[in-house]
């Protein structure tokens, strides 16, 4: 339970009844159990996510909540484990997918059997899961704001290269991130040659290895930029290492990023915010579970966030703890959940 959180206000209530409607289904449970599957348990953004969801279904109240996920990046483990938590979140599962493909059949399996279930994350919904609600950020548009705050550092007539590294080549969300970078840089700054993505790795110490070969290889790039957590906090550590003359930017809050954009080896860290779409998930499935809303359908398209040294200090105090996380986005979960339906587009529109 979140401490200090006050029940969602009933104009709050009532706009969303407004525009996802009212129906009458309940679960059996009392109070009814929702639940949500993560990613992995052991990386910042997945945690972020998890501690979300937990937020959003108390700032609703009235549920229970379970929340669970592998260690590691395992979308076999995971389906077994969604498996599994259907035996006991009949209100309602999240599910953060490190590959959908992989989670399709399982997700089908769920919803047929009357539960319902969001995607949050993971850049797509595969087809034949029979989950129609996707929370998730325009990952393309992602890229192109760590595009322009790059591009903004550098003169526009610009010569010599950029390299871009994907830790996860193939996940959607981070296909399109690299998509949206490239293409931007090349229309912001279209003398320069820009490299990638490259696959760096998603084990730590491997992805270490390669941004360090990579910088190693290409002492004259302007930049080396990651389109993940893990490139986050290691192209960090290789800046720091090598006092670096070249920019490096990624996507990531994790700590070790943040401090890497104060210390000034980061000159830039975009958020997915993954606090806030956990806790929208939450907050949705706990008032479906508990009033019968009806659940919004299409793609909800979550905010991002470019963090900079003019705002590092804040988004550090604000990841203190779970604490000041929930009390600087608290005002946004309401702003989104009052009214679901400005931010959603079409399915086949995801990126």
């Amino acid at each position: 339970m979140v401490r200090g959180v006050r029940t969602a206000l009933p104009a709050l209530l009532l706009a969303t009844a407004g525009v996802s409607g009212c129906g009458v289904e309940k679960t059996s449970d009392d109070p009814p159990t929702i639940g949500f599957v993560s990613q992995n348990t052991s990386r910042d953004f997945s945690k972020e996510m998890s501690e979300g969801f937990r937020a959003g279904a108390a700032i609703s109240g009235g549920v229970k909540t379970e929340v669970t996920g592998p260690d590691t990046h395992d979308g076999l483990k995971q389906a077994a484990l969604l498996r599994d938590l259907a035996q006991k979140a009949k209100g309602g599962i999240g599910l953060s997918a490190v590959a959908p493909e992989l989670v399709a059949e399982p997700m089908a399996q769920v919803t047929g059997q009357g539960i319902p279930m969001i995607a949050v994350a993971g850049g797509q919904i595969a087809p034949g899961s029979g989950v129609k609600l996707l929370i998730e950020n325009d990952n393309y548009e992602l890229g192109r704001m760590l595009a322009d705050v790059t591009a903004d550092k550098l003169p526009p007539d610009s010569t010599g290269k950029i390299v871009i590294g994907s830790n996860s080549p193939a996940m959607p969300a981070l296909d399109q991130r690299a998509l949206g970078l490239r293409a931007r840089l090349v229309e912001r700054l279209p003398k320069l040659q820009v490299i990638g993505p490259l696959d760096t790795g998603r084990d730590l110490t491997a992805n270490l290895a390669t941004w360090q070969r990579l910088a190693d290889s290409n002492p004259d790039a302007l930049a080396l930029l990651g389109t993940g957590d893990v490139d986050a906090i290691n192209l960090a550590a290789v800046h720091a290492a090598t006092n670096a003359k070249w920019l490096a930017g990624a996507f990531s809050l994790d700590p070790k990023a943040l401090q890497g954009v104060k210390d000034g080896h980061l000159f830039a860290s975009v958020s997915a915010e993954h606090f806030l779409k956990g806790a929208v998930a939450g907050w949705l499935l706990a008032e479906h579970a508990k009033n019968g809303r009806k659940l919004p359908e299409g793609w909800f398209v979550a905010p991002g966030l470019t963090v900079q040294a003019s705002n590092v200090d804040e988004i550090i105090g604000r990841q203190s703890n779970e604490g000041t996380r929930l009390a600087a986005a608290r005002p946004r979960i309401d702003a989104l959940t009052a009214d679901p339906a400005q931010h959603l587009r079409p399915l086949d529109q995801t990126r």
